[in-house]
């Protein structure tokens, strides 16, 4: 299956400040996230934010809320999203496909993942805007995530797919702006 941008949600779990730092490779991945937030805004697929604890983990890095500006930001308490019930009428629980970034790949990614997938929906995981402190967490948590029907993709893939064509407009201005 493609991702469709008509059918598509984005949701950014938890990249927040106190957290970041921790991250291998950190600063890839929030930039890949906000890469991400940013282009599901040119193409018009809604934006979803997870913090968990945030009066204890921090806001949304400033690069990646500002790219999702229009994003609904949500709170939690459990890893998963999904079993916290905060995706609860937003776009994630209205569209059938949600592309999923952020951290850590193998805790509130990998149980918001599999939650979303055993509810019915398509899941696609951005394997370069997803980490974890361990990088063997994160390569075993996309293994997992595989074996359960989840698609681990590229923020490339998700641009050439919610694309679907060259030749236009909205694909010049995207291959300017974003694909470098």
């Amino acid at each position: 299956m493609l991702m469709n941008p008509a059918t598509s949600a984005l949701l950014v779990i938890d990249v927040q400040e106190r957290l970041a730092p921790a991250i291998h490779d950190g600063q890839h991945v929030a930039r890949n996230c906000a890469w991400l937030a940013g282009l599901a805004a040119r193409v018009g697929v809604p934006v979803v934010v997870t913090e968990h604890f945030p009066a204890k983990i921090g806001a949304t890095l400033p690069a990646v809320a500002a790219a999702a500006a229009g994003a609904d930001f949500v709170t939690k308490e459990c890893f998963s999203a999904q079993a916290d019930g905060c995706l609860d009428r937003t776009a994630v629980d209205a569209r059938r496909q949600v592309i999923v970034c952020g951290t850590e790949a193998h805790v509130c990614v990998q149980q918001t993942a599999l939650g979303l997938r055993w509810a019915g929906k398509q899941v696609f995981v951005v394997a370069d805007a997803c980490g974890s402190r361990n990088p063997a967490d994160r390569e075993l948590a996309f293994a997992r995530m595989r074996s359960h029907g989840i698609e681990i993709v590229s923020r490339e893939m998700v641009a050439f797919e919610w694309l679907q064509r060259g030749g236009t407009e909205l694909f010049r201005e995207i291959n300017r702006d974003f694909i470098r």
